[in-house]
């Protein structure tokens, strides 16, 4: 499944408005960086699609499952070392309900199926062109 984004930049510095179908987000850099900080910066936005991704892949286990799960609680922290050319993805999930430890070691190898860790654990291609 493909799917589209399109990001403008006007000459605000860094505000950038990013289309996918009929949704907008903002995204811009602190303002250290010269930015306004009026939205998530891209790393940020990296370690949303991980984080977001989990969490719905999660839910939709759980709810199949029918077990009683009242929230799912998924924090990432990227470290990004562009000297080495490696990035560190730090996902912490946690949950609010009753769950015991095989419940949680299947829950650990479905966060790992979940479609955006897929994708950022396998080879990325990325074509550039100019129109």
């Amino acid at each position: 499944m493909a799917v589209t984004v399109k990001a403008s930049l006007g000459k605000t510095k860094y505000y950038t408005e990013v289309t996918a179908g009929e949704n907008k987000i903002i995204t811009d850099e602190p303002i250290d960086k010269g930015g306004q900080n009026k939205g998530f910066n891209p790393l940020e936005i990296l370690a949303t699609s991980l984080a977001s991704c989990t969490a719905a892949t999660l839910r939709m286990y759980i709810e199949r499952k029918e077990w009683d799960v009242e929230n799912i609680n998924v924090e990432v922290e990227l470290e990004n070392y562009p000297l080495t050319k490696r990035a560190v993805f730090k996902r912490d999930i946690t949950f609010d309900g009753i769950l015991d430890d095989e419940q949680l070691k299947r829950l650990h190898t479905i966060a790992d199926a979940c479609p955006v860790h897929k994708i950022l654990t396998n080879d990325i291609e990325i074509l550039t062109k100019f129109s």
